[in-house]
């Protein structure tokens, strides 16, 4: 374990063998470091905190730290990290602001600098929050989202997976998955063609994701009618969760922009 002299760590923390602690950084009581992680000078692991395997923390970075709830009094909660996370500089991911609950961030995530994630928040996997972008309490960000630089998300928003959010945009509605969506508010711009080749998903399954956007978002049929016509004749598993996903909204989702095409 290589730990600098500067650095201040509870004695109840527990940290693999191998984990690096640099200059000046803290870790606090009831934390947990998994294996090859490393924390860089100045990061900042508060109580409750569980890394997973080799992530990295960088300078100034704040995992942990009470949320930004004006109901929270101060009880137990927690920030439940995986692997392979790299935080940024100056980045923070607050912990649950009720008893016992939780932020979730699963593996391989890349928190740019100065980005944020508020209390509840749930992030899958492999999802890019570009610098300056901010998740409010209770978003739910789904696996291989790109949320590009000063991004905001209301709370309790979700983003499907493999949604692009276009920078300086403001999220106030369900983003479904596959899609491109920006503005103030944001609203949806196209299907999100070139995340989804890079993704892997095959030319059929494509093509079935275009025709399904044409009936969701250029038909007149109201949205209830527009996913019964997709299910008429059976779905593929991406349009299959595009429906599902559409149909769990409570908040309702993005409007589509006509004027403007992406797809």
């Amino acid at each position: 374990m290589k730990i600098h002299p500067t650095a201040v760590i509870d004695r109840t923390a527990e940290l693999a063998e191998d984990v690096e602690v640099g200059p000046y950084a803290i870790v606090e009581a009831d934390v947990t470091i998994g294996p090859g992680t490393k924390l860089w000078p100045h990061a900042y692991v508060a109580r409750w905190t569980e890394i997973g395997r080799n992530c990295q923390i960088h300078m100034g970075a704040v995992l942990g730290h009470e949320p930004m709830d004006l109901s929270f009094k101060g009880e137990r909660s927690f920030l439940k990290v995986g692997d392979r996370n790299v935080f940024r500089e100056y980045s923070s991911v607050h912990r649950g602001a009720k008893p016992e609950s939780s932020t979730i961030v699963g593996d391989d995530n890349y928190f740019m600098a100065s980005s944020h994630a508020g209390h509840n928040a749930k992030i899958g996997n492999n999802v890019i929050l570009a610098s300056a972008s901010m998740l409010a309490g209770h978003v739910v960000v789904d696996d291989q989202v790109f949320l590009s630089g000063h991004t905001g998300i209301h709370q309790f928003c979700r983003i499907g997976r493999l949604a692009f959010i276009s920078g300086l945009s403001a999220v106030n509605l369900d983003v479904p998955p596959y899609m491109i969506a920006g503005g103030r508010p944001a609203e949806i711009m196209g299907l999100n063609r070139e995340g989804l080749r890079r993704a892997g998903i095959d030319d059929a399954s494509r093509l079935k994701l275009k025709k399904a956007f044409k009936v969701l978002y250029r038909s007149s049929n109201p949205t209830g009618d527009a996913l019964a016509i997709l299910e008429e004749n059976g779905v593929s598993p991406e349009v299959r969760h595009l429906i599902d996903f559409i149909r769990g909204s409570t908040r309702g989702t993005c409007r589509y922009v006509r004027h403007r095409r992406y797809s």
